[in-house]
């Protein structure tokens, strides 16, 4: 029986450096919400098949139960919780506050997320490109209509229109 040790990583979250003490089996969902706290970040298949875990890494849609907390060392993490500018949301959350995007919210985070990097890469998507975008992102309540609505009307007032 081999004894694994944990090793100390410095992850950079939320433009915040946070050093872990981690195994190195650990996923970075496991430790963004057991050891930072971050819960916005939800658990859901554990085989990043539904999108809900996940969030930017170097301004990439990552599945955080894909990725080991290890291979995010030196990467700049961003969370749903990194979003908001103090109590000010994001155009992308309240877009979907807007919209009615939101049921149970579980899917939400990692929606938004997916969102922000569509939307910075290509700052007026088509509802196909949003759909494209969106497609490894599972919602079970709202459907996707209101989804890609919010998503184009962020998009919208992130490029200065209403």
């Amino acid at each position: 029986m081999t004894r694994k040790t944990k090793q100390f990583v410095t992850l950079r979250v939320n433009g915040e450096e946070r050093d872990v003490a981690v195994f190195p089996n650990r996923t970075l969902l496991e430790v963004l919400r057991e050891d930072l706290l971050l819960t916005g970040t939800k658990e859901a298949c554990d085989d990043g098949v539904c999108g809900t875990c996940t969030v930017l890494v170097d301004g990439e849609p990552m599945r955080s139960c894909l990725v080991l907390a290890v291979q995010a060392q030196g990467r700049e993490i961003t969370t749903i919780e990194g979003l908001a500018d103090g109590r000010e949301l994001h155009p992308i959350q309240q877009a979907f506050i807007d919209e009615g995007a939101i049921q149970c919210g579980y899917c939400t985070p990692g929606m938004v997320l997916t969102a922000k990097a569509l939307i910075e890469g290509t700052p007026q998507p088509t509802d196909h490109e949003i759909m494209r975008a969106i497609s490894g992102n599972f919602c079970r309540c709202t459907g996707y209509n209101k989804i890609v609505r919010a998503i184009a009307s962020a998009a919208a007032v992130m490029k200065g229109g209403q």
